[in-house]
């Protein structure tokens, strides 16, 4: 291992991890925050994203957003900011020499906002949806409608960005009161990694997190998933490829089918000898894009291969794709393919030990909701996983009865009635 975690908790309760990375010559800051639109509700859609944004435009000490980004900028920086469904997060790389800056800029700008430019945002935000609507405004993006369709009237099942009516609808009293409910020491983590010293940070962000109240970690009700699918949604619309997506529902990564997952998820994308590059784009031709991935939050996760293709093929991506998960369900794995995937884990936790990005959103987001093992405790869990069980957990798993599929593109929805039928020729049995 390359690199030294450390971890410590303030009197406030906030968590602070550090990684030290001795032989780099750039550093990184970052602040995690559990909130994220599952804890929204559907009148307050977007809220936890809207909130990002204004975090940007200026803090008590930072009043002046230009200014901020000026100061950071100039000492290597560039403040950065996400929001996803389960969490927000925060960073800015920065020259080791001015890590007090970064520090100093970032808790700031997350604990003391002005709360300025709320109207300009908004409208930025309008702009920015506008890449996940047609010009009806129905909702395009293929990962937002299986999400819905697979979560239904859960908050996971909610867009991260809201819709253009709540965003709309939001108030400063409505984005003070999400601060105030969710920004606080118990459900925030600051991750620092780089050429730094775990003994010199902390006094750092005691500082700059001076005043952050204990708080409480959020309350998030667990989605109840019904095996009742097939499920299959499909929107027309005129373009030159169809977007798919094919997802199933998982267990969390506490869950033993976890690693077995992981190993299946390699197998399948991991890089262009993989199943679904191999299959679908070198040997057929049928796609230019295809990708296995997993979204994993605290209580559940999907598994998902996304695809684009002209819609023409459509349905030969769709039987290839479930083809090799019906071959995972009925074939074991050679031990001469997992070794393989697990050699070339073992040289990419190599190169991510020098990725700042991976450090702390490996060992500071995942201290959000679990102690997170180190890279060498993962890869000796994921050598000790069989064959057998990979299988037993692709006949667990990649079932009819837990697929949820979404396609949008020319006249796809014409194809429900093939679609269904090729699937139950993949995967037989369930219907």
């Amino acid at each position: 291992m390359t690199f030294q975690r450390r971890l410590s908790e303030l009197d406030s309760g906030l968590r602070v991890v550090t990684l030290e990375v001795p032989h780099l010559h750039s550093a990184l800051v970052a602040v995690h925050v559990r909130v994220g639109s599952r804890h929204e509700t559907p009148a307050t859609n977007g809220v936890s994203h809207f909130l990002e944004h204004v975090l940007f435009r200026g803090s008590q000490n930072f009043p002046d957003s230009l200014d901020v980004n000026g100061l950071i900028e100039d000492v290597g920086g560039s403040l950065n900011g996400m929001t996803q469904r389960d969490q927000s997060h925060y960073d800015t790389p920065i020259h080791p020499s001015h890590l007090a800056l970064g520090i100093q800029v970032l808790g700031d700008l997350v604990t003391r906002p002005c709360f300025a430019g709320i109207e300009l945002e908004r409208e930025i935000i309008l702009e920015e949806m506008m890449d996940e609507l047609d010009m009806a405004g129905r909702d395009i993006d293929v990962g937002n409608l299986v999400m819905r369709l697979l979560f239904g009237g859960h908050p996971l099942g909610l867009k991260v960005a809201g819709t253009p009516a709540s965003v709309r609808a939001l108030t400063e009293g409505d984005l003070r009161a999400h601060h105030a409910r969710f920004y606080n020491a118990a459900s925030m983590v600051v991750s620092v990694a780089g050429p730094v010293r775990h003994d010199e940070v902390l006094p750092l962000v005691e500082e700059a997190f001076a005043g952050l109240p204990r708080g409480a970690l959020p309350i998030e009700s667990a989605p109840v998933l019904l095996p009742t699918g097939p499920h299959v949604e499909l929107l027309d619309l005129d373009e030159s490829q169809t977007e798919l997506c094919l997802t199933f529902p998982t267990p969390a990564e506490t869950h033993p089918d976890h690693l077995p997952l992981v190993l299946i998820r390699a197998l399948l994308d991991d890089n262009i000898t993989s199943w679904l590059q191999r299959e679908i784009v070198e040997t057929r031709g049928l796609a230019y894009s295809v990708r296995a991935c997993r979204e994993l939050f605290s209580d559940v996760g999907t598994f998902d291969i996304e695809a684009a293709c002209t819609p023409a093929k459509l349905l030969p991506v769709v039987e290839a794709a479930l083809g090799l998960l019906g071959r995972l369900r009925d074939t074991p794995v050679p031990e001469s393919e997992l070794a393989r995937v697990l050699a070339r884990r073992r040289i990419g936790l190599d190169f991510l030990s020098d990725d700042l990005g991976t450090l702390v959103n490996s060992f500071g987001a995942t201290e959000l909701f679990r102690s997170p093992e180190s890279f060498e405790e993962n890869l000796a869990a994921l050598a000790r996983v069989t064959p057998a069980q990979i299988r037993d957990v692709a006949r667990r798993t990649f079932t009819q009865d837990k697929l949820h599929l979404c396609a949008v593109g020319p006249r796809v929805r014409r194809l429900k009635r093939e679609l269904y039928r090729c699937i139950e020729r993949a995967l037989p049995g369930m219907l």
